[in-house]
């Protein structure tokens, strides 16, 4: 992938300081629109403008810099993510539409769990949502209103509950295949999905482990309600939507192209909501009444990507004019002479610069996109860390410290869809912490040092083996 040059071919006014100012600008934009709740793609759109423009005239050779603006933006690394993007969008509408959430109510339903085992299948619930649609914002929207209050009802701690579902919701936006971050970690490593997938499996499972007995030893809150209680009973028919997220893992671990796998997920998906009745063929595509209404679920699908679509553009193109100034060679030489010994410490900065990306910003993909392309791409080729490991670092890291925090945007949501619940369904609400609570995002932690850890010892052990 055409991401990285070989010599400088920017200067700008100011020097480092001016070639830093368009990053700079759009990461302080970012950061406003989050802590005043305005953070979104469309939003962000306006912040990477203004970089854009801000670095068009700092910079000493304008027409280069246009140019290294285009190369950003059509180098393989975008053309993936838009591809990709496009068809996962359109992979969850499909997957909502044919009745997902359906197939769950009806399998806890026939289970009729209760206390902690109520809040351990909402766990899985929310994995499974997370994993087939790629979105953990939808999967609290959607399962929330559902399973928080049955759960309370049936004796689950409302806490633990509530942070069930938000764990799902990170566990699936950490592997499923049609995550926004699975497709943006991949391909700026230039990593293949499906190596990415199978070796990410037993660091998510580990996690989701952790979680899992977790939950169940604090789930339960003793105070089940007398009165009858169900959980909806959904339909059994909505589990055959699980058809199409297979088909996808299917495909792309027999490394077929991931864009071929994906069409394939598609056309399953839409294959098993028509059999089972959930849509029409109106509902895929049909003529609005009125010009400008929508035209069905393929529309929506790729309507709903295309906010993420134009940021992730101007974001990579940003990143470009970065490379080109030669300033992320100066920056990795630095680091390598002061903090950067070993691949080990390389693998932990990885993490950690991920993490402090993310930190401040309200959208994990951006956090991604801002340090994926240049400096985590540069540290995993300088130290021989594998595209796959590289991406399954920023993955794992992007979902830890990302989950906990108030002001990131599935996190504002999750904690108004389980308030308002919680006072429709007249039931106790979470604590007000309560995400700082969250098992998976502290598991993963765990788990992300323990595998740097075990790689180091491995290495050491390797080396004095060919000593």
């Amino acid at each position: 992938m055409t991401t990285q040059t070989a010599t400088p071919s920017l200067s700008f006014r100011g020097g480092t300081l001016g070639a830093l100012t368009p990053l700079t600008l759009l990461v302080l934009g970012l950061i406003y629109l989050s802590v005043f709740e305005r953070a979104g793609t469309k939003p962000f759109w306006a912040c990477a403008w203004v970089a854009m423009g801000v670095g068009l005239f700092l910079c000493r050779q304008r027409t280069a810099y246009c140019d290294s603006l285009l190369k950003g933006m059509g180098n393989s690394t975008a053309t993936a993510i838009i591809a990709l993007w496009l068809l996962a969008g359109v992979f969850g509408k499909l997957m909502a539409a044919g009745g997902l959430i359906d197939g769950l109510m009806w399998l806890g339903a026939a289970v009729g769990a209760e206390g902690a085992a109520f809040t351990l299948l909402a766990f899985a619930m929310a994995m499974v949502f997370a994993l087939g649609t790629g979105t953990s914002t939808g999967t609290v929207i959607g399962l929330s209103p559902v399973l928080y209050p049955a759960g309370v009802l049936l004796g689950a701690d409302p806490s633990m509950l509530a942070v069930a579902i938000l764990s799902g919701a990170a566990f699936g936006d950490n592997l499923s295949p049609v995550s926004d971050t699975t497709i943006v970690s991949s391909y700026t490593q230039g990593a293949e999905i499906a190596d990415v997938i199978r070796t990410r499996l037993p660091l998510a499972l580990s996690a989701a482990a952790i979680s899992m007995l977790i939950f169940l030893l604090f789930g339960a809150s003793g105070e089940a309600s007398a009165s009858a209680v169900e959980v909806p009973s959904g339909h059994a028919s909505g589990l055959v939507m699980l058809i199409p997220l297979a088909a996808v893992v299917f495909f792309a671990l027999k490394r077929r192209h991931i864009v071929e796998a994906m069409f394939i997920g598609n056309l399953v998906a839409m294959l098993c909501a028509l059999a089972i009745g959930a849509i029409g063929l109106g509902d895929l595509f049909s003529l609005p009444e009125a010009r400008g209404e929508s035209t069905g679920l393929i529309e929506n699908g790729i309507a709903s990507v295309t906010g993420a679509v134009l940021f992730a553009l101007m974001v990579l193109a940003l990143t470009q004019v970065i490379l080109d100034t030669g300033l992320m060679e100066k920056l990795l030489d630095g680091a390598r002479k002061r903090l950067v010994k070993d691949r080990a410490s390389a693998e932990t900065s990885i993490v950690a610069v991920t993490i402090a990306a993310s930190t401040p910003l309200s959208a994990n993909a951006p956090a991604l996109l801002l340090v994926g392309p240049g400096l985590v791409r540069s540290l995993a080729q300088q130290f021989g860390i594998s595209p796959a490991r590289a991406a399954n670092l920023m993955d794992c890291a992007v979902c830890t410290v990302f989950f906990l925090l108030p002001w990131h945007i599935v996190v504002a949501v999750w904690q108004e869809v389980i308030a308002s619940t919680a006072v429709q369904n007249e039931v106790a609400a979470p604590s007000a912490f309560a995400s700082f609570l969250t098992p998976y995002p502290w598991a993963m932690l765990v788990v992300l040092a323990v595998s740097i850890l075990l790689r180091r010892r491995k290495q050491g052990t390797t080396e004095v083996a060919a000593v």
